[in-house]
């Protein structure tokens, strides 16, 4: 069984026992009215988005549950918005145990407070929603990868990566002239990324850095078009990729 589908039954085994704990099923759609769902989706974006599918998060990642796909039955079958609220609360605090080295491990307690309550009333307010968010939530994190495309200089191309934490460099388009060139990619966000190059028979990688580490390495390149990536598992297949096209 893969890890994804355990983490997903997890979901669904947290959700029953809060039910089970007195939680009815004909609950309101009422979250918690305190939480800030702004700074909510943002803290999503930096800690949630690399491992979950959420879509109204525009949030990508493969090795974690799909939180739409997660939810979307419980719904169905009359689940209000606040156990969903719960049943978040208590995989942030309870995560699945699955070793560190894992590509689905999530640390207790990755949020936390105040933080924690605001991911999961956002989580619980969008999961399975169809449409966009509106408004300030909907610009409150900028699209993964909708930068400018970014050229090279003096024989250098820098390309971070999101600082939000989405799967996205800065921009999915570049550019740089024929010959020797230093590919590099400083991450600010906490969630461990690095930058690679393959194509028309050239290929390099840097390392994997997070919290403004930079990954970066030298390539001669001839004329043509080039996929700079991701490696990390998942990362590339939730959309971390560009184009650099060499002239």
């Amino acid at each position: 069984m893969s890890r994804v589908l355990v983490r997903t039954r997890l979901l669904g085994v947290a959700a029953c026992g809060l039910l089970a704990a007195g939680l009815s099923a004909c609950e309101s759609d009422n979250v918690d009215k305190n939480a800030d769902l702004i700074a909510g989706k943002k803290s999503f974006a930096q800690k949630c988005s690399s491992c979950h599918v959420l879509a109204r998060a525009d949030a990508k990642g493969v090795q974690g549950p799909n939180l739409d796909e997660s939810f979307r039955r419980a719904l169905s079958e009359g689940f209000g918005r606040d156990t969903i609220h719960g049943v978040v609360m208590d995989q942030i605090s309870h995560p699945a145990r699955v070793p560190k080295d894992s590509p689905a491990y999530m640390p207790a307690d990755l949020v936390s407070g105040k933080t924690a309550s605001d991911v999961a009333a956002y989580v619980a307010s969008v999961a399975a929603r169809p449409g966009k968010d509106e408004g300030k939530l909907g610009s409150a994190v900028a699209a993964a990868g909708a930068g400018k495309p970014i050229a090279a200089k003096n024989g250098k191309l820098e390309i971070p990566a999101d600082p939000n934490g989405q799967l996205a460099y800065a921009t999915k388009k570049a550019s740089a002239p024929a010959g020797s060139l230093e590919v590099s990619s400083k991450n600010d966000a906490s969630i461990p990324h690095d930058i690679a190059l393959e194509g028309g028979g050239a290929s390099g990688k840097g390392e994997t850095v997070q919290g403004g580490g930079v990954s970066k390495f030298k390539v001669t390149l001839k004329p043509g078009e080039y996929q700079f990536y991701c490696t990390v598992a998942g990362h590339r297949e939730g959309g971390m990729e560009g184009t650099l096209t060499v002239k």
